[in-house]
């Protein structure tokens, strides 16, 4: 499926910013099953320097550093992106979930994913939430599929409720959030299991084609899980918020430990003690051959 992406965040400052330094996480990531036909990043007021690289888990960033006074600031994103994530593996085919926790141990690009972070603790009571679906020689995709199963059921999607600080333990005693708290509860549980887990930031088709089912999510952005099935199998991605495995319906910006990894814009300002954020999105299937 090939998109059209356009995103747009904005600040409204209270009283004139004299110096700011934003890192974006707003490109999207080239991968085997991601083309990055174009993209293009521009801001209102131009930046005095911009630098572009890759950050440790490879995801592609920009640092921008403005040094005149700006009562407002804008970022924008267009780009045109084309997705096909291979299918997965029959889950009866996966290895059992402890094999899994063994291999990782000596695999350091799964391993990093198997230790709790700030926002994805390995929380001992998520931990047991998750552990349900995962009894001794469950194969572990079918550990997964039922547990993304599970959160789709048992929690509500209820934007306003959390913030972007609530802890999954929160979340796991309210029953409610957003895509953002799904993902995090769910890393949380794997990596309490001793799973290797990553924190996906992107974008999700909301509104279906003719007939097809409408997804649960923020027009603004989106998170999901990336799982690892070992070094066989490698890693695939689940979507908890809608109790899928990620097809042809995302866009990957990029990922990390947890949100903070992947905040698609973050900086440091000099002025402006107050500010109004707007975000704006448009994620629009295209024509082949367009």
């Amino acid at each position: 499926m090939k998109y059209r992406v356009r995103h747009a965040t904005a600040y409204d400052y209270g009283e004139p910013v004299d110096l700011a330094s934003h890192m974006l996480h707003l490109l999207p990531r080239v991968l085997p099953y991601q083309t990055v036909g174009s993209a293009a990043l521009d801001t209102t007021p131009v930046a005095a320097r911009r630098t572009d690289g890759t950050d440790h888990f490879g995801n592609r960033v920009s640092w921008l550093f403005l040094d005149l006074p700006h009562a407002a600031f804008e970022v924008r994103l267009s780009a045109s992106v084309e997705v096909a994530f291979p299918a997965p593996p029959e889950a009866a085919a996966t290895p059992a979930w402890e094999a899994v926790v063994a291999t990782a141990r000596a695999d350091w690009q799964a391993a990093e994913f198997a230790f709790g972070s700030r926002m994805a603790p390995a929380d001992g009571a998520v931990g047991a939430y998750a552990a349900r679906s995962f009894p001794p020689g469950r194969p572990v995709l079918a550990g997964l599929r039922e547990l993304t199963a599970r959160i789709r059921n048992d929690f509500t999607f209820r934007p306003g409720v959390t913030t972007i600080t609530t802890p999954v333990a929160q979340v796991l005693a309210q029953r409610a959030g957003v895509c953002q708290d799904f993902t995090h509860l769910m890393i949380a549980g794997l990596r309490a299991l001793g799973l290797p887990a990553r924190y996906v930031s992107g974008y999700i088709r909301t509104r279906p084609p003719p007939g097809g089912v409408q997804r649960r999510g923020a027009d603004q952005s989106h998170a999901w899980v990336g799982a690892w099935l070992g070094p066989e199998h490698g890693w695939v991605d689940v979507d908890p918020t809608n109790d899928l495995v990620v097809s042809d319906e995302h866009v990957v910006l990029g990922w990390g430990r947890d949100f903070r990894d992947v905040t698609p814009l973050r900086g440091v300002i000099l002025g402006g003690p107050e500010h109004e954020l707007s975000v704006r999105v448009e994620l629009e299937p295209q024509a082949a051959g367009t």
